[in-house]
């Protein structure tokens, strides 16, 4: 029973120690681009995974109980609402910024609104 016990708090530890390792890059990709864009999608993939892990990693340290389940709970909702979130925003600077070509290869397509 107590080897379960070490295995499942190393496991956890493992997973929340993975989340805190993606949280830093995606720090670091954060600073290193320099259009909005692409810091958007390195934070909203970083935090995605970041707290996937480390909420699963608190989850399984925590044992089978009520917290856990609202743990994951919580992550089911950020996996749900962090790309519409990130979607929304990334749609937001396509038709609000003028100067959008200069950074973005931009289709022929007349799909694309942007504000003239």
């Amino acid at each position: 029973m107590i080897a379960w016990e070490w295995l499942r708090f190393l496991l956890g530890a493992a997973l929340l120690l993975g989340g805190i390792v993606v949280f830093v890059i995606e720090i670091f990709g954060v600073f290193k681009f320099k259009y909005v864009l692409n810091r958007m999608h390195i934070a909203a993939a970083g935090d995605t995974l970041g707290i996937g892990l480390s909420m699963l990693g608190l989850a399984l340290m925590n044992g089978m109980n009520f917290n856990s389940v609202k743990m994951l709970l919580v992550v089911v909702f950020l996996w749900i609402a962090s790309p519409v979130a990130s979607h929304m925003l990334a749609r937001f600077e396509v038709t609000t910024n003028e100067r959008l070509g200069e950074h973005c290869e931009l289709p022929d397509d007349k799909n694309i609104k942007t504000k003239n």
